[in-house]
């Protein structure tokens, strides 16, 4: 479609959306849910996320589904509101490298944790989780799972335990982000795989992690229910509420009206018109600045419009940032990079994103378009997903802003899931669909999310999700300088230098940075909205 047509796309899946919540019922009625404390959320996805351990739907399923029902040998802490959230022991209680060979590193495995299905978790287990991503020819290879997890951990060459109480990785090379990239991969229960007759199939109805809460029922595109784990090893973060129901509702004004109905206690991403209605009607809306940003990604293969700088440049002028905070009722940041404003991995760009229509167009003539004489390409979109925010209206005035300047461009709109395996595939891939840009917002809280994975090289698809292809010797430089920084000043500065990289040449239209805003029902007690994409569902109680 050349032009959004916001409105009736909108109604067709408020339509939709509806229709699935009155067939399906959405949930307990508001009195039982009451009664035995149950908390339902209603999520932007259009389906449940995988079950089975790595989880899909990006950061929204490794939010409700992974870091619920699983765990990372490397947790992250989401227990303040009040600062960046940092890494903290998960199923290992110390990881270090060793100083005499740098590409190896050794983790303790904490001992007496258990799976939900009763087996214990150990270093062998570990093994059996990395051969499921890795390690095509293993009886538990699941490229399912490994689609999700494999590009998440490119740096590990190799993995063994030592002994059931310490697990061994190895690098390609020396790479001081390993820690970050291991947080990412959940951990599933080798017993349950056999109990199940070593079908992941079966599994997804009935998985085993280590994690807080324990699936107890799933029904796919429909509802999935989450039961605290009495056996946590964790016992301050065994969940406070009875049980959790997790509903996709993709169209946030179907979420909307699901909360104001008492048909859910909670819903992500309220329609932006709708916060101060829902604020004024009692409910609770919550939001939180957290590494997150809202992009489209260029692509770089050869004849992508966007290899020009002084078009990529043009279109980060183009964008009316304040306007969009007006439209999403100022839950937004704007960007004034890749990263958030003032992060400490900012460092002093020399452009400065800004609205100026009129130095816009005068890139845009250099580069030989005009308004009367537009630059036309396809960008891929998504109606919903994580992290997306509210897509269409949003990129509907950036659709707008362009076109001001020299643009005419054409969106497709693709469901979420199936955008993320476009990314996966490449810029070139023919799933792309001949599309110059996709808008994706990203995660970017530690060096290998926020960086090297999207424009690193060595990580153009199939090898992990540097989906525009991009190529540059000066940037891979800056990577390999930022994988050996083990001192964290060393590690601070290259950062700095990268993310100067990142916007004086506009590497992406780079537009705004979520804040994560939620509705809720005034009974939904105790939630700390931690500055991170993943949050703690154990404190929460629902008052009588």
């Amino acid at each position: 479609m050349t032009q959004l047509d916001r409105r009736s796309f909108l109604a067709s899946s408020a339509g939709a959306a509806a229709g699935v919540a009155a067939g399906a019922g959405l949930g307990l009625s508001p009195a039982a849910a009451q009664a035995g404390g149950v908390l339902r959320i209603a999520m932007t996805a259009s389906d449940i996320p995988l079950t089975t351990g790595q989880t899909d739907q990006g950061g929204e399923g490794q939010r409700f589904m992974g870091y619920t029902v699983y765990d990372s040998l490397i947790n992250w802490d989401l227990s303040r509101s009040d600062r960046s959230s940092s890494l903290t022991p998960g199923l290992a209680t110390k990881w270090e490298v060793d100083p005499a060979n740098t590409n190896r590193w050794i983790f303790t495995i904490r001992e007496g944790v258990q799976f939900h299905d009763g087996s214990t978790f150990t270093a062998e287990a570990a093994v059996w989780n990395f051969d499921k991503l890795l390690k095509e020819d293993s009886p538990q290879f699941d490229r399912r799972q490994s689609a999700q997890g494999r590009s998440r951990i490119p740096s590990i060459a190799g993995y063994r335990a030592l002994s059931p109480g310490v697990l061994e990785i190895t690098t390609r090379a020396p790479d001081a982000t390993l820690p970050y990239q291991v947080a990412w991969i959940m951990f599933s229960s080798p017993a349950q795989w056999e109990a199940m007759g070593r079908n992941w199939d079966a599994v997804a109805l009935r998985p085993s992690g280590t994690g807080p809460w324990r699936l107890d029922r799933f029904v796919p595109r429909e509802r999935a229910e989450l039961v605290p784990f009495p056996g946590y090893w964790d016992k301050a973060r065994v969940p406070k509420t009875s049980r959790m129901v997790l509903l996709p509702i993709p169209e946030a004004n179907a979420r909307v009206a699901a909360l104001r109905g008492g048909q859910v206690d909670w819903i992500e991403a309220p329609a932006s018109d709708a916060i101060a209605s829902l604020r004024q009607a009692g409910f609770q809306i919550t939001a939180n600045a957290y590494p997150h940003n809202w992009t489209w990604h260029f692509a770089r293969n050869p004849g992508s419009p966007w290899n020009d700088v002084r078009v990529r440049r043009a279109a980060n002028l183009a964008v009316d940032r304040q306007g969009m905070k007006q439209l999403l009722a100022d839950m937004m940041i704007p960007a004034e990079g890749f990263l958030t404003p003032g992060h400490a991995w900012f460092g002093n760009p020399t452009f400065k994103l800004r609205t100026d229509v009129d130095a816009a167009k005068r890139l845009m003539a250099e580069a030989g378009f005009t308004p009367q004489r537009p630059l036309r390409t396809k960008v891929l979109i998504a109606p919903s997903g994580s992290g997306q925010m509210q897509p269409l209206p949003m990129n509907e005035l950036i659709q707008q802003n362009l076109a001001d300047v020299g643009f005419a461009i054409e969106f497709e709109v693709v469901e979420w899931n199936t955008l993320i395996n476009i990314w996966r595939a490449g810029a070139a891939h023919p799933s792309s669909r001949g599309a110059s840009a996709m808008n994706y917002s990203y995660f970017i809280q530690d060096p290998f999310t926020a960086f090297i994975r999207h424009l690193a090289t060595e990580l153009q698809p199939p090898a992990g999700t540097n989906w525009g292809l991009y190529s540059d010797p000066d940037m891979d430089r800056l990577f390999q300088d930022l994988r050996t920084a083990f001192d964290p000043a060393a590690l601070d500065r290259a950062m700095q230098r990268i993310h100067e990289k990142y916007v004086d040449e506009a590497l992406f239209l780079m537009v705004t940075h979520d804040v994560g805003a939620r509705a809720m029902h005034r009974r939904v007690q105790g939630f700390v909205q931690a500055q991170n994409w993943f949050q703690d569902f154990s404190p929460i109680t629902i008052a009588g």
